[in-house]
């Protein structure tokens, strides 16, 4: 055969070249991975092994589920022993918590997404064939939550967890407050069919503000408002934080209608909320509060005297024109403790900043001020369980 040519394999060669041609080509369809069309019917791996064991979701699943279960009896509350069952509290509420960590805009979105992304399954608690749910019913259900204050309640039992790892301070906090942009158009303002009275108006001496005259077609309890005089006017609604100085985590978190005194009015809400009164105080706690000028008002320092809590407040500067409205004494002034609590004072902005910057604080796409303030604690408790993922050890949450 060796004074003959022929065909193998597309060339023409003599037999030891063909040979080596087609051991080539064995070799390299033997590398190349086969991208074969069948789809597989099983996966032998669960969810939660598909999921990177140091996957920051993995610690805060964890933190969620602990508090979760804390507050099983008053989640069972909220539900009729007859009937059709509903969409689990706690796959709602983590479901929720995801929206808020991952910048996801709509519920629609997440519905979509939660169809096909792993993680948000497993973080969830769908099972890989488990159907997602309408987004209908999804909003529908939430409104159970929102009408139980389920929000305020996750937050206490998240904090229940940061005490037990020794995370927070009791004596000393930090208050503030921020705009929250409502879901709302400036121009749905129209003015009111019945405004008060001259004289008998919302703002000092009985003047009529700005709210007395007009109210939003679309969001009745949003109000035009702007923090600061070179700001413009914009439909919003005030959420307010009470911070401890410790590890920069929130203790208590409200909404409220947009006003400078509702920051003040909160302020007392939260703290009464968060310390115990004066009578059943342990002795040795001596409580301080950090705020800026904005709180700097007789009244509020009188009242935070009565409860006997250092007013650690911001002073206006010397010669400006708010120079009267400082109302600390002397000895307030002087205090020690009173710089340490104004440095501190700063860690507040990077809560409001994280639950701001890219995420649905921003402008708020509910309307109602009890669901904006639904929204905005649950918003607070996912600042409080990212921070805390940094702060308690790994090993500590299996057990």
């Amino acid at each position: 055969m060796s004074g003959h040519d022929f065909t193998v394999c597309g060339k023409t060669s003599g037999l030891m070249a063909v040979t080596d041609f087609c051991q080539d080509l064995i070799y390299q369809r033997t590398m190349r991975g086969n991208d074969q069309k069948q789809e597989a019917m099983f996966s032998y791996l669960t969810l939660a092994q598909r999921i990177p064991m140091d996957h920051p979701a993995r610690q805060i699943r964890t933190l969620v589920d602990h508090a979760l279960a804390r507050m099983d009896a008053e989640l069972e509350k909220l539900y009729s022993d007859t009937g059709r069952p509903s969409i689990a509290p706690e796959r709602l509420l983590r479901a929720t918590l995801l929206m808020i960590l991952y910048s996801i805009r709509s519920e629609r979105q997440l519905m979509e997404q939660m169809n096909y992304n792993l993680l948000f399954r497993w973080f969830v608690g769908l099972e890989m064939d488990d159907a997602v749910w309408d987004v209908t019913v999804f909003t529908k259900n939430r409104e159970r939550l929102i009408a139980g204050a389920v929000s305020q309640k996750l937050l206490e039992s998240v904090l229940v967890e940061a005490r037990a790892h020794a995370l927070l301070s009791e004596e000393h906090f930090t208050v503030d407050g921020t705009l929250i942009q409502a879901w709302a158009a400036a121009r749905s303002f129209k003015e009111k069919s019945d405004p008060p009275a001259p004289g008998s108006g919302s703002g000092s001496k009985g003047a009529l503000l700005l709210r007395d005259k007009v109210e939003s077609t679309t969001d009745a309890e949003a109000r035009l408002y702007k923090k600061s005089k070179s700001d413009k006017s914009v439909p919003a609604s005030m959420g307010h934080t009470l911070m401890e100085n410790r590890n920069g985590l929130a203790v208590a978190a409200e909404a409220s209608e947009a006003g400078n005194a509702a920051e003040r009015t909160s302020a007392l809400a939260m703290l009464d909320r968060t310390v115990a009164p004066k009578q059943e105080r342990d002795l040795e706690l001596e409580i301080t509060l950090g705020a800026d000028t904005l709180y700097q008002e007789e009244k509020f320092i009188e009242a935070l005297r009565d409860r006997e809590v250092a007013p650690h407040v911001s002073e206006y500067a010397q010669g400006g024109s708010n120079m009267g409205k400082n109302s600390l004494t002397e000895a307030e002034r002087s205090d020690a403790r009173r710089s340490i609590s104004q440095r501190k004072r700063k860690l507040i902005e990077r809560v409001f900043g994280w639950s701001k910057l890219d995420r649905g604080l921003r402008q708020v796409k509910l309307r109602g001020l009890d669901r904006v303030d639904w929204f905005y604690r649950l918003t607070i408790v996912a600042h409080n369980l990212v921070r805390m993922r940094g702060l308690i050890p790994i090993e500590s949450l299996a057990h």
